[in-house]
Parts: C-alpha cells; sequence; structure tokens
C-alpha cells in the first residue's frame, strides 16, 4: 500500500514512517519546504516484510500548490499535520486551512480513504464528572473559545473531516490520541505549569492518558490498513489511543526524574487550585463581566482539561485495530532518555569547531 503521511519529519510523524515502512508500505512523506529534516524509512523490517520505500514531497499544506500532484498514485492519507503553537490565526492556517487545501487535493486526485488524526483535547473537560471513563462516547467541548486555540482549531478540523466523509464518500476513521510522549517530551503539560524558576505540580493522583510515540504511531499504521481490509468495520469511527496500565501523575513524575532532569517542582493539591480557578472566575464574571485575563491554570475550562481525575480505555483500539501497544511505560522512558542522552553528546562541538546536527 502506498500511505501518503502529512507532518512526516515531526515528533510524530517521523515514527508513523518508520512504522509503515516497517510494515512493508511504500510512503509519500511531506516535508515543509524550508525543513532540513529527511524522513527516514525504518531501520529494520516488522515479522520479516520487506521495508517500503519513502519519497519525500516538498509541500506548503497552507497553499494547495501542488497538493493534488503530490497524491497521484496514493492509497491512503495518514493527516498528522496542525500547528500547535502561535495564536489564534497561525494556529487555524496551519491546522484547518492546511486541513481544507489537503481534502480538495485528495478529492481531485481521487484519493478516498483517510486516517485523520485529531486529539483528546476535543473532549468536554469541565463538564465532565470527576472520575468518569472518557471514551469515544464522550462529548466534544461545546465552547471551545474558553480553553484555547489547539482545542478550537481541532474542532474545527473534526468538522472538515466529517463533512468531507460524507460529501465524498471517503473512508474514514478519526483517531484521537491522548498525550503523547517520547524523546525530548517525556515532562509534559499534563504534569503541571511554569511557575518562575519553577514547576507547579498540579495533582498526583490523577490517571495520565498517555501513549508512546512508537506504540501511537504503529496504531495509525494499523488504522490504514484496516481501512484497506476491514473497511465496513472501521469506516466513520471514532478510536482513542491510549497505552495500557496508565500511570498516576505522581508515580510517572518520579519514573521521569529516575532518568532525566527534570524541573524543580512545588506540589500544589488539584482541589486548592480547581477552588481557587472557580473562585476566580466567578468574580471575575460577576465584577468585571469576564474581561480579566489570567494565566491558563487559573482558567476553569484549561484547568480541568489537563488535570481532573479521570479515566481512560483503549478497548476500541484494540478491537478495531488489531492494536496491543508493544512498549511498556518503563521501556518507553527508558528509550526516550537513551535518545535525549545520545542527542546531547551529538551536540558537543567536536575539534573542528562545528556541531553534529540533531535530529
Amino acid at each position: 500500500m502506498k500511505i501518503y503521511i502529512t507532518g512526516a519529519t515531526g515528533f510524530v510523524g517521523s515514527q508513523v514512517v518508520a512504522a509503515a515502512t516497517a510494515r512493508g508500505h511504500d510512503v509519500v512523506a511531506t516535508v515543509r519546504p524550508a525543513s532540513t529534516r529527511r524522513p527516514r524509512p525504518a531501520a529494520t523490517p516488522a515479522n520479516g516484510r520487506p521495508i517500503g520505500s519513502v519519497e519525500a514531497v516538498r509541500v506548503d499544506l497552507r497553499s494547495r500548490r501542488g497538493l493534488a500532484e503530490s497524491l497521484q498514485g496514493v492509497d491512503t492519507v495518514i493527516h498528522l499535520a496542525a500547528a500547535k503553537e502561535g495564536d489564534f490565526s497561525t494556529q487555524f492556517a496551519g491546522t484547518v486551512v492546511a486541513t481544507e487545501n489537503l481534502l480538495a487535493a485528495m478529492s481531485q486526485a481521487g484519493v478516498h480513504r483517510l486516517v485523520a488524526v485529531s486529539t483528546f483535547s476535543v473532549y468536554d473537560y469541565l463538564n465532565t464528572k470527576a472520575g468518569t471513563l472518557i471514551d469515544e462516547r464522550t462529548p466534544t467541548d461545546r465552547a471551545p473559545e474558553l480553553r484555547d486555540e489547539y482545542a478550537q482549531t481541532k474542532l474545527l478540523q473534526e468538522e472538515l473531516f466529517w463533512a468531507f466523509g460524507d460529501e465524498q464518500d471517503t473512508e474514514m476513521v478519526v483517531l484521537r490520541p491522548g498525550m503523547i510522549y517520547g524523546p525530548d517530551n517525556l515532562w509534559h503539560a499534563l504534569l503541571g505549569a511554569e511557575f518562575g524558576t519553577r514547576y507547579l505540580r498540579i495533582g498526583n493522583n490523577a490517571t495520565l492518558p498517555l501513549t508512546y510515540v512508537e506504540n501511537c504511531a504503529e496504531a495509525m499504521v494499523l488504522a490504514a490498513e484496516r481501512l484497506a481490509t476491514d473497511t465496513a468495520k472501521v469506516d466513520g469511527q471514532i478510536v482513542n489511543l491510549v497505552d495500557d496500565h496508565l500511570p498516576t501523575q505522581q508515580a510517572y513524575a518520579e519514573l521521569v526524574a529516575a532518568h532525566v532532569e527534570t524541573p524543580p517542582t512545588i506540589p500544589v493539591p488539584w482541589p486548592l487550585v480547581r477552588t481557587a480557578a472557580g473562585i476566580l472566575k466567578a468574580g471575575n464574571q460577576s465584577l468585571l463581566s469576564g474581561r480579566a485575563k489570567f494565566p491558563g491554570i487559573a482558567v476553569p475550562d484549561r484547568l480541568h482539561a489537563r488535570f481532573k481525575p479521570l479515566r481512560y480505555t483503549n478497548a476500541k483500539a484494540k478491537r478495531l485495530l488489531g492494536w496491543e501497544p508493544r512498549v511498556g511505560l518503563l521501556e518507553a522512558i527508558r528509550r526516550s532518555a537513551d535518545v535525549e542522552r545520545r542527542s546531547t553528546t551529538a551536540a558537543i562541538p567536536s575539534g573542528r569547531n562545528d556541531t553534529v546536527a540533531i535530529r
């Protein structure tokens, strides 16, 4: 199968390229015109299959120029590319406009299979009770403008996915990964927030909806395979991606700290922060008509999305995709720490006063 992968040189995309080629698929990998990174095939095959090829295409998804041509001969698209930083206009262009252009190009090129990658950020956490099981039936956020630009643009992107699936008779599965972790992404936003030179560790006992980047990448490739071989079973489905045996905040933070340097932290109980944020919101609404601006952790809509104690399941991913996360938590942290150490060593200047490029 020939798979078109957007965002192919990113943190997740590079692993998806590796997973696809390891399973014998040929890949067309998008690379931003200004990027110096190159997508690479897997080093070793999976199950003895020949390693697939990688063809890099330089396209800017914010423009339709060359997109349809780059999709010629493609069987399935895995759409990963999205903007995670910047103001609303920047993220809208990198996520929503980019998706509009890609879907139009797919229609023009006659490509009708799509693995659409979304996020747990689309769920409505503020109105979900603590302890609730988050699964594919959980409602999405009805007021994303109170959250952040990422949640807003990913919800708009999902609307595009569903409209495209209906209008173009496209075979599609929407994947919603939890927090994807791995090399250079071990310490993340679900643990807390920066506070000067320290880090506020908000809560200890909430379960983290983690998925290791290699496990997540393999699930995305399995979804592409299932669309081709078992279409009726997976077409039109939403599938959440989290690993097995999810840790609490405290257990995860301790494991990471045992392998890599972590920021000095100040532990803060979740109930205290939740209550304080609720009081600030009520006061802001009654006294200032909501005009005051507070840091993210003081905004209940954002706070609940990151730290509320909830439960998670990967049962549907296992059932529909035949996915079994192969790399456990401890091994994932060890692998990630090893990569980070090698990267740090590679950055040390040589005797010729030059440095080795890092990934």
